[in-house]
């Protein structure tokens, strides 16, 4: 199996069930653009915010980052599709001081403060700070994100700590789950945008020029965003901070903003619309069932196969069908050719047509 990068920039839209609710408007001023223009008028939409304290952010938590009720949302420790080696109560196991893992969350700042200072508003920006495990925060420290070749230490999630082996850094670098990496991806690409221009006397990092990623940066952060596409997660969070600081990130309401800024030679245009679009499944992640929907611009030769996370076949849905243009789905229902149940875990959807490939992560959860 293979995964094209920027195979579709379609794959990146908006899932088939969304709780994104844009105010009607917001984003008029930004159409048309692309490139730097776009990042500027996105700039100036998103810039301004309400800052709040850095003791209101355990507060703040309680409504960005919490699930089941009064569970942290911690992405450090949480395994998508899976038990997470312990949880957190919102407020109860906040704060302290940990020797190791499951001892209480605190206050992430995933674009380390260090890289500008420790300055307002950026010390306070919900989009970027998360709350995470004490002792694995400590780990991460403020090492930039990266693929790691060599580990030097491993969570109880997966998420590693070693060298890169990310073409233009080779230095130490801390990787999150794959089912996380999009998620912080745009983190990144708001915080580049949000303080475009305002970054003078940013320390920087080796990820980073002040505000400004680095090219090697950009490159693993678009595979990222590519691979990871956004969650419900990352919608409902969004609308929650939109709540608190009244603005949003740009790249979880148009995940295509990211190609039109960063790579805008790719042939889509903005407000071109691409001859293929593949959106995210629905439910993601699913119990049993699963409707994987596209759109055609022309007629295609479509092929739509689901496979294990070791690259091997489950199930065929589509094989070589003739498709005309226009809104299509196929249903899946968690079986493997044979028609018996799947397991729970991690599954891809990859669509072939005439003209292009794109492949979605799927998540399935015990049955």
């Amino acid at each position: 199996m293979v995964f094209k990068r920027y195979a579709l920039i379609a794959a990146l839209l908006f899932p088939l069930v969304s709780s994104a609710e844009i105010p009607p408007g917001y984003y008029d001023s930004a159409e048309g653009f692309s490139g730097q223009a776009l990042q500027w008028a996105l700039h100036d939409i998103i810039d301004n915010h309400t800052v709040k304290s850095y003791s209101y952010l355990w507060t703040a938590f309680c409504t960005t980052d919490d699930r089941y009720g009064d569970k942290v949302w911690d992405m450090y420790s949480d395994i998508p599709g899976g038990t997470p080696p312990y949880t957190y109560t919102l407020i109860v196991d906040q704060g302290g001081s940990a020797g190791e893992e499951g001892i209480g969350y605190n206050r992430e700042h995933s674009w380390p403060k260090s890289w500008f200072g420790d300055g307002s508003p950026m010390n306070t920006d919900l989009f970027h700070i998360i709350p995470t495990d004490i002792y694995v925060n400590n780990r991460r420290s403020n090492y930039p994100y990266a693929e790691v070749g060599s580990t030097t230490w491993t969570s109880m999630n997966g998420s590693r700590l070693g060298s890169s082996i990310t073409t233009g850094y080779s230095g130490m670098a801390f990787e999150p789950v794959d089912g996380y990496k999009g998620d912080f991806a745009r983190n990144y690409f708001y915080m580049a945008t949000r303080y475009k221009g305002e970054d003078n006397g940013w320390p920087g990092s080796a990820m980073t020029d002040g505000a400004d990623l680095e090219d090697w940066a950009v490159d693993m952060l678009m595979d990222w965003h590519q691979s990871d596409p956004v969650s419900t997660k990352e919608l409902d969070r969004n609308e929650a901070v939109y709540a608190i600081q009244n603005n949003r990130n740009p790249f979880i309401d148009h995940p295509e903003y990211v190609q039109y800024i960063y790579d805008p030679q790719s042939g889509i245009e903005h407000g071109v619309e691409p001859a293929v679009v593949f959106f995210q499944t629905a439910p993601n992640p699913f119990t049993s069932t699963a409707v994987i929907s596209y759109n055609l611009a022309f007629n295609e030769t479509v092929s739509l196969h689901i496979y294990d996370i070791n690259g091997r076949l489950v199930h065929t849905l589509q094989d070589d069908l003739q498709v005309t243009a226009g809104s299509h789905q196929a249903v899946w229902t968690g079986t493997n050719q044979s028609g018996a149940a799947i397991a729970s875990g991690i599954y891809f959807a990859v669509l072939n047509t005439t003209s292009d490939s794109s492949t979605l992560r799927m998540v399935c959860v015990s049955r």
